[in-house]
């Protein structure tokens, strides 16, 4: 059954859930202000490492009073999977996931408190969550506070397996700072600790040892994780708003976990106004991570150790991002009803090298052990339409 990688890009998508407290809280400075009554289109798609994933979301906000704001959205992912894991132990698969999430915004003087929940499904997988995040203002919104909070719980199964259900916990906590240090710059400062608990693994993927009667052969056993996983990330930025109408953005993240994973990632970001509709953008992004402790891309012989990973997101891995887009905004309209109207593109280029995760579907005669290191490149298209009324 071509199920291998489904889990894979499940627990990819694992924290989607949270999306709109981290959206929420990763932000500069917001103005006690509610955000104003509008309708969020977007199209996505990733194609990249054999996976392809594209789909719609629709997100639209509505005020109720001056104090008081709804959202809802609705988001859609089609998975076709032909990825090295899946071609190394199955056959190419589809799948899909959808997403539904309802939140409320209240404002209170210098204060915007949020509320939501998310439920996302697949066939064999459902997350729900809910979040609660303050963002407080002060000093004449010079400074602000964001605290953030999200509890998640997962209910995993396994295609052609009825009798098998297991359970993950998540909770998720977020602290972001943000402090105006001149007319023309800005800082902040997030921080952030998610603890995961319950069945961590994928039920579908393997590890790979060398076969005990064949030294030239190797052979597959499941994978078994911890059933605990602590995590922390900590995020400083930079903005510098230029006197040409153009801005400078810089950040670097640092995470770690109790898996021994240890992760960089330094973004470098430029946004140009040209004229009154058009704004031109650009990014880097690098990121570099450690492997975790019982990660091996070849385990010596079964069961080895107590725990037992060859997930290459689990591997040690860089990779570089080259991102550039392109925006329309027509404010003031002539349509009737819309008072300003948002159109974007936004195209990336990634670029990732593993070192010590090997492609085992590579056409050769390779001994256990020596087949050529893994790499491979993507890119991913955003294209979004936002109608204000």
């Amino acid at each position: 059954m071509a199920v291998t990688e489904s889990c894979r890009v499940r627990l990819s998508w694992r924290y989607a859930v949270l999306a709109p407290l981290l959206a929420a809280l990763s932000q500069g400075p917001l103005s006690a202000t509610l955000p104003p009554d509008s309708v969020d289109m977007l199209y996505h798609r990733y194609e990249g490492g054999g996976m392809e994933i594209d789909g719609p979301s629709v997100l639209v906000r509505k005020s109720a009073g001056p104090q008081v704001s709804f959202t809802a959205q609705y988001y859609v992912d089609s998975v076709s999977a032909a990825s090295v894991d899946v071609l190394a132990t199955a056959s190419e698969y589809t799948e899909e996931r959808t997403e539904v999430s309802a939140g409320v915004d209240y404002l209170h003087e210098n204060a915007i408190m949020s509320l939501g929940y998310t439920n996302s499904t697949e066939n064999d997988y459902e997350a729900n969550a809910v979040y609660f995040s303050v963002v407080q203002e002060f000093f004449g919104g010079l400074s602000s506070l964001r605290l953030g909070y999200a509890r998640g719980r997962d209910d995993i199964g396994e295609r052609g397996n009825e009798s098998f259900s297991e359970e993950a916990e998540r909770q998720h906590y977020q602290l972001g700072l943000s402090q105006v240090i001149t007319k023309n710059s800005l800082v902040s400062l997030d921080m952030e600790a998610i603890t995961d608990e319950g069945f961590l693994e994928n039920p579908y993927r393997q590890n790979r040892y060398i076969d005990p009667t064949d030294p030239t052969n190797f052979l597959y056993q499941p994978e078994r994780y911890p059933e605990t996983r602590t995590s922390f990330a900590i995020t400083p930025r930079v903005l510098y708003y230029l006197p040409y109408r153009a801005s400078l953005r810089a950040e670097y993240r640092y995470f770690s976990d109790t898996w021994g994973i240890k992760a960089h990632t330094v973004e470098l970001g430029y946004v140009h106004t040209i004229g009154e509709h058009w704004t031109l953008e650009g990014r880097t992004r690098y990121y570099t991570q450690k492997d975790a402790d019982f990660y091996s891309d070849l385990f010596v012989f079964p069961n080895s150790q107590t725990h037992l990973a060859r997930d290459k997101e689990l591997s040690t891995f860089d990779g570089t991002t080259l991102g550039a887009g392109v925006t329309y905004e027509w404010k003031q309209t002539r349509i009737p009803g819309i008072d300003r109207l948002q159109a974007s593109l936004l195209v990336d280029y990634l670029d990732f090298q593993y070192d010590n995760f090997r492609d085992v579907t590579a056409v050769g005669d390779f001994l256990p052990g020596e087949e050529p290191l893994y790499e491979f490149d993507a890119w991913v298209t955003r294209a979004s339409l936002i109608l204000e009324f």
